[in-house]
């Protein structure tokens, strides 16, 4: 299973090509095929949507003729009742009993002969006087007491508009009397005298919400309600009669919105459903009237969407097995020379490509086949000129030796003559011959540890017997390691470092020089308990880099590129230092045999 996974990434990298161009066609085909199926079906709802809404709207209008010939039957019989003297008479005159009782046979008589404009619908009406007297054709109607009537938001309202007829929600309890389900429709208006302009009373006439649900029912069925609503957003009136009386605010925010709406409708979640939603102003009633249909239930069964996401993916699929087939065949002549070409480095790029398969094909192969044999000779080249100039730039830092080194070294040896030291000074002299021996004598590039640390042993005498054994050097090498071959002058700028920087606070401390094999890797360090640096310097390039050499002329950045040079990028130099603590240089090198 391990080489299955394996094999997939290196069966696939050399058809890029391919894979872009099919997967980029696939994505422009999936993209257009459902663009297309989204608008067909989209494009399908709104026509539905628009060819029902209008249907709709020819019934909206004929429910709202409904509403405006019961708003004109109440005006008529309105205007009755503010033209009749002898209502006007007994709602404003104090009479005597018997007065009371003959005005009262005549205002029931008239009132009788003014409901019977009424007849159509099932109203009652109430008239209150400002003397005090009520009166009503049916009280339990609506069974509301005239001091509750006289202190009611109802006749409140209406007194402040008393030149206008208007419509008001009321609820009843009516469970006692056992009529209607206690919502009313109050049509009310002030008894003005039309001369003096006195308003003398208030008329009302009561409405069941069961007469104005005859208006609409007809019309409505499971997904499809009616909706009446007042100004303030309280649903007066609908088939959904447990929604009578609650606040519907969403609706008075749809009717601001379709006030500019060309289409008549609009589709909005309602109630957890998307719904359709249609809305008329009734201005004599200072209500809007909303015909709410569920969108999947209008139009579910109109459109087959699964039949046209079907018939999409087919015409998908169908496309997608032409397309890879088309784009294998004009790709499989440059996969074959891509993955010739990827296979050239694993055969030091000495095998050819084929120049087969197509023209374009050909003139590439060729091509790369002329540029195989210039780069063969210019790898050649550029292989003798870079051991050349590693060879010539390792002679010429061989040279680079301090004159100051020198002169200090010689000047300690003429104090030691001076003093009378001969055997310090035969001592200093031998480590400072075999010192120079090493390092300009040798032109080898790589020297064995054994004779790294006799050079660097020299380098630490001398240092040692010019400014004394305040810094104390040990050294802890494996006995496997010493024939093991690295590069020269490796440990001795690090040394040099620790003597010359490590110990400027420090009156004295120690240098430790330790070598081992890890696996097949050799590991030189140089261990300081100096001063140490700011930080933490971990890093495969140290950041310390002398302007100037005491004694090699080979600083520390170019030890590492030296290392990098020779034995690749995962060998190197890294260094750690923690101020007040000291410095820890490691260096990784491959092991090298004599």
């Amino acid at each position: 299973m391990v080489e299955n996974m394996r094999f997939i990434p290196d069966r696939f990298k050399h058809n890029g090509l391919f894979i872009v161009m099919f997967f980029i066609t696939v994505m422009m085909i999936i993209t257009v095929s459902v663009t297309i199926t989204w608008t067909t079906i989209r494009m399908s709802e709104q026509f539905f949507i628009k060819k029902f809404s209008i249907t709709n709207s020819k019934v909206m209008n004929q429910v709202k003729e409904s509403f405006e010939s019961l708003n004109y039957s109440v005006v008529i019989a309105s205007n009755n009742l503010l033209s009749s003297g002898n209502i006007r008479r007994v709602l404003t005159e104090e009479e005597s009993n018997a007065e009371k009782m003959n005005s009262f046979f005549y205002m029931s008589q008239q009132m009788k002969h003014i409901k019977s404009n009424l007849d159509a619908y099932e109203i009652e009406i109430v008239v209150a006087g400002r003397n005090g007297v009520n009166y009503a054709t049916e009280r339990n109607y609506w069974p509301i007491s005239d001091e509750e009537l006289r202190k009611s938001v109802i006749t409140r309202n209406t007194l402040e508009e008393p030149k206008r007829l208007m419509y008001q929600y009321d609820h009843r309890n009516n469970q006692i009397t056992g009529l209607g389900d206690g919502n009313v429709i109050v049509a009310s208006r002030a008894l003005m005298d039309r001369i003096s302009g006195k308003v003398y009373g208030s008329l009302y006439f009561a409405i069941q919400e069961s007469e104005i649900r005859k208006f609409y029912s007809s019309y409505t069925s499971p997904g499809n309600n009616v909706y009446v609503l007042d100004k303030t957003g309280v649903i007066v009136s609908s088939n959904q009669g447990k929604l009578i009386g609650k606040k519907a605010d969403n609706f008075l925010s749809y009717a601001s919105g379709m006030k500019n709406n060309s289409h008549k409708y609009i589709i909005k979640n309602f109630m957890g459903k998307e719904q359709i939603i249609l809305m008329e102003y009734l201005p004599s009633f200072d209500m809007y009237l909303f015909n709410v249909i569920d969108k999947q239930t209008a139009i579910g069964d109109l459109i087959n969407k699964k039949e046209i996401v079907l018939i999409s993916i087919g015409i998908v699929l169908v496309a997608l097995v032409i397309v890879f087939l088309a784009s294998r065949r004009l790709t499989n002549s440059l996969s074959r020379l891509v993955k010739q070409i990827a296979n050239a480095s694993k055969y030091d790029f000495h095998q050819y490509v084929c120049e087969t398969d197509t023209y374009e094909t050909r003139q590439i192969g060729n091509a790369i086949n002329s540029m195989l044999d210039e780069l063969h000779e210019y790898v050649d080249k550029l292989v003798l000129a870079q051991k050349q100039q590693r060879n010539a730039e390792l002679a010429a830092l061989q040279q680079q030796i301090n004159p100051h080194f020198l002169y200090n070294t010689l000047t300690s040896i003429k104090f030691m003559v001076l003093q009378g030291g001969k055997e310090d000074t035969e001592a200093t002299i031998n480590a400072l011959i075999s010192l120079l021996q090493n390092t300009i004598g040798n032109v080898s590039e790589t020297v064995s540890v054994k004779q790294e640390l006799d050079n660097l042993k020299n380098y630490v005498f001398i240092n040692q017997k010019r400014y004394g054994n305040r810094i104390k050097v040990n050294y802890f090498v494996a006995q496997d390691c010493e024939e093991h071959q690295i590069p020269k002058l490796l440990l001795q700028p690090f040394m040099e470092n620790s003597f010359f920087h490590g110990f400027n606070h420090k009156p004295e401390g120690y240098i430790n020089v330790l070598v081992w094999q890890e696996g097949d890797n050799l590991i030189c360090e140089v261990v300081d308990n100096g001063d140490g640096m700011e930080g933490s310097l971990e890093s495969n390039l140290p950041h310390t880099k002398r302007k100037q050499q005491l004694f090699s002329g080979i600083g520390v950045k170019n030890v590492h590129e030296r290392i990098q040079l020779i034995y690749g990028e995962p060998y190197g130099v890294t260094i750690s230092s923690k101020l007040g603590e000291g410095t820890k240089v490691r260096i990784y090198l491959p092991i090298k045999e004599i």
